[in-house]
């Protein structure tokens, strides 16, 4: 898999930190292992499924902390040159939002504070001290300091005007209780008027009723787009496109090995399958031969291998299933939420338009 950098020409480190963990879980089957099932996996870290699948989703910028990252490199017995990347992404994705500032505060009229112009300026105006005038008097000018007069709005004007003041650390000895606010008032009613227009617009935004939008969860809304059409399954791809050939290959009776690598063993399988459905046998799975691969997914289904996949690939597009191969009432109800979410018929059977929009609804494409 290709390096991601932590630095700011690579993509988010919560992404490639979710590849990277989500690729050390596809791959713990070796050497006559299993691959845990993410919700013993999740019982063995001390975190409920629903958190684990986010952390293990490269949809998503991953927040997983240090613990949990040292924990998975460990239990999925990861390659020990991985555990320094994957610190480094933990950090740099735990620092990636930017930290809270202190904002420009306004100096209320009065007769108290200093003018901030005049803090921000010391080392130009060292020595003069500035006029304190009383509300509502005269001007607010300092005598002899040409500093104070120019770089404090309005002090010509009369004492009135406030005076601005540029992001501070810490408030000056004497600073009114005013200054003390991180946010001006005038700042928060602004605030508050803009969260009421955007709010009115999400209202007049939203779907109409009806529409099953109350299913989508935020697993599904929040992964990069989708497209409509078969997507292409070669030899190199790896993760989520070669395991699904493999289990499919599989329940049609094909003996290939589901390590999440489409190799030449698959690629050789493949060619196989289509050689026996009157197609062009190029080791490759697009438009014709996804249809005749794929099973159609319901009650009666005997092959658990394709309900494996149904079941793999519903969990990857951000609907919690366990894998148990077997077509049960979780099983169904998980094919309805997503469905719905799709504006699929609501059937809550495996059919078709159901696989390519399965499909469609992957992390990225990956290749060795």
């Amino acid at each position: 898999m290709t390096d991601k950098t932590v630095a700011g020409h690579g993509p988010h480190p919560g992404r490639a930190l979710a590849e990277l963990l989500r690729t050390w879980w596809e791959s713990s089957a070796r050497d006559g292992r299993e691959k845990p099932t993410q919700q013993s996996l999740a019982k063995r870290l001390g975190i409920d499924q629903t958190t684990l699948s986010r952390y293990l989703n490269p949809s998503h910028s991953s927040n997983a902390p240090r613990r949990i990252v040292e924990q998975l490199h460990t239990v999925l017995r990861a390659p020990a040159d991985d555990l320094a990347r994957a610190y480094a992404l933990a950090e740099a994705a735990a620092g990636a939002a930017p930290g809270r500032r202190r904002t420009a505060v306004a100096q209320p009229p009065g007769p108290s504070a200093k003018s901030g112009a005049a803090r921000t300026a010391g080392s130009a105006a060292a020595g003069a001290k500035e006029a304190v005038t009383p509300a509502g008097s005269g001007t607010g000018e300092a005598p002899g300091s040409a500093t104070a007069g120019t770089d404090t709005a309005g002090a010509g004007a009369g004492a009135g005007a406030p005076a601005a003041v540029g992001p501070v650390d810490a408030p000056g000895p004497g600073a009114r209780r005013w200054d003390r606010f991180p946010v001006a008032f005038p700042t928060l009613a602004v605030s508050a008027l803009l969260l009421l227009v955007f709010g009115g617009l999400a209202w007049w935004a939203a779907p109409a009723p009806g529409r099953n939008d109350a299913k989508t969860t935020a697993e599904v809304t929040d992964r990069p787009s989708e497209g409509t059409a078969w997507p292409l399954a070669r030899k190199g791809n790896v993760l989520w496109k070669a395991r699904t050939v493999q289990l499919l290959l599989r329940a049609h009776g094909h003996d290939v090995k589901v390590d999440a690598d489409y190799g030449p063993a698959t690629a050789e399988a493949v060619k196989k399958f289509q050689s026996a459905h009157g197609l062009t046998p190029d080791g490759k799975v697009g438009k014709d031969t996804w249809p005749l691969l794929i099973v159609a997914i319901d009650s009666g289904t005997k092959e658990p291998e394709a309900i494996t996949a149904v079941q793999y690939l519903l969990h990857h597009a951000g609907v919690p299933t366990d894998s148990t191969g077997a077509y049960t009432p979780s099983t169904m109800r998980s094919l309805k939420e997503f469905q719905a979410s799709r504006n699929l018929p609501v059937t809550g059977v495996g059919d078709e338009d159901t696989w390519r929009a399965l499909l469609n609804a992957q992390g990225p494409d990956q290749h060795k």
